[in-house]
């Protein structure tokens, strides 16, 4: 954590791995994250990146009538984008850890900017397919260090809570995409793609500025002869992490996906399942932070555990009784589904040692998007037995995910986990 002794630096080795006792309250935290202005712009970052794939979705149809693109060859597009996104999230993650994020954190936010202004006046499909993964290796870039350098910018007391607060950021940025590219797009066209790049230019200028403020950013200071210690990630503890968090997200992702679809054969009209979905998204955001906030009170297995085991009643009566009620049923599941979600990622950062941008990097790029990648198997799995059967037999990861969490050992998910704050 920071020094508080007011000059604003960090040194790297004066990390222990003891454990202080738990004093303040959730509000407590969000006070403290409230003021904390460098927490502030990693999260305009985490915001502004995430608008960017959140305005997508509203500018392939035009530039599907502009190149004459298939379906299929929109598909192709955003997958591209995907890829870039969040697969390169690991790598970037370790160049950061290596060289320090003090450029590359305001690099990636000004490049995801400049290539998102420019897939609007792309000259050719092929072209705008480029653009759109070197726009998504922007995304992918800031991620894992924005988030190590918020978990660096708070006390290890208020870590859950503000990854929570964080994480939602992203979430808000992602939801209001659609909204403001409907505006823009509408009434712009494509080209319209160039008025949300000073967004982004203005969101690097000030992560450099924090950055340099707090002396973070840089690369992570080396004890002479522990190279190796300091610097391993522990792989028998992140990987089952990382595999709690794909599972939940298979069935998370199925269920948002899948879920108009069904109330859409049910002969429900496509205001109520757009809600439906809002509500499952937005109430699940809500409860993000409420599982940091209470991880920091209780503890990361104790959130983890309820998370997962509550989540799976809470499916089944989601998917026992549809009709009007699955708004309120569906909010709940969306709500203890979320809980988990910054728990796991302080997690990852705590089972590092100097590798916090590579765990992030993880956790947000590989384990949340390859459970997307299960959506499809589900759906599959739909056209067989029929979408509220499918979506029950996917629950039952949520049971695989819970044993799993009950398995790691108990030093893995403690109350406030030390991630390596200097580097991300």
């Amino acid at each position: 954590m920071l020094d508080r002794s007011g000059s604003g630096r960090y040194d790297a080795l004066s990390v222990t791995v003891t454990v202080t006792p738990q004093t303040g309250t959730g509000m407590d935290a969000l006070r403290e994250i409230r003021k904390n202005p460098a927490l502030l712009t990693f999260m305009l970052g985490h915001f502004t990146v995430d608008l960017y794939s959140g305005l997508l979705p509203v500018l392939y149809p035009l530039m599907a009538i502009q190149f004459e693109l298939s379906n299929q060859e929109v598909g192709i597009v955003a997958l591209s984008f995907m890829t870039a996104a969040s697969l390169s999230q690991p790598l970037f993650g370790y160049l950061a850890d290596k060289h320090g994020s003090r450029y590359l954190a305001p690099a990636s936010l000004a490049w995801a900017a400049i290539m998102f202004g420019v897939i609007g006046l792309s000259p050719s499909a092929g072209f705008f397919m480029f653009a759109a993964f070197m726009a998504g290796l922007g995304s992918g870039a800031y991620h894992p260090v924005g988030a190590s350098n918020a978990a660096a910018a708070v006390r290890d007391e208020s870590r859950n809570t503000a990854m929570s607060i964080y994480t939602v950021s992203g979430t808000g940025g992602f939801a209001l995409g659609p909204i403001l590219g409907a505006f823009i797009f509408g009434v712009f066209h494509q080209e319209g793609a160039l008025l949300v790049l000073p967004l982004g230019l203005i969101a690097a200028w000030m992560v450099f500025r924090s950055l340099i403020k707090l002396n973070l950013g840089l690369p992570e200071r080396r004890a002479q002869g522990s190279v190796d210690e300091q610097f391993s990630i522990r792989w028998k503890y992140l990987s089952p992490v990382i595999a709690v968090v794909m599972l939940r997200s298979w069935v998370f992702l199925s269920v948002v996906t899948l879920s108009p679809l069904w109330y859409q054969e049910l002969g429900f009209s496509a205001s109520f399942y757009g809600i439906l979905v809002t509500a499952m998204l937005g109430v699940g955001a809500l409860g993000t932070i409420a599982g940091g906030m209470l991880a920091d009170r209780i503890g990361q297995r104790q959130v983890l555990v309820a998370s997962l085991l509550l989540s799976i009643p809470s499916l089944a009566i989601f998917l026992m009784f549809p009709g009007p009620w699955a708004l309120l049923t569906g909010a709940i599941f969306g709500f203890l589904a979320d809980m988990s979600i910054s728990v796991t990622l302080v997690m990852a950062q705590g089972m590092v040692q100097g590798r916090a941008g590579m765990a992030s990097g993880f956790i947000l790029g590989i384990g949340f998007v390859t459970g997307g990648i299960g959506v499809p198997i589900t759906g599959t799995l739909a056209d067989y037995v029929g979408i509220p059967m499918a979506l029950g037999i996917t629950g039952v990861l949520l049971v695989v995910g819970l044993v799993i969490v009950m398995l790691l050992p108990e030093h893995v998910a403690r109350r406030t986990p030390r991630a390596a704050p200097s580097v991300g």
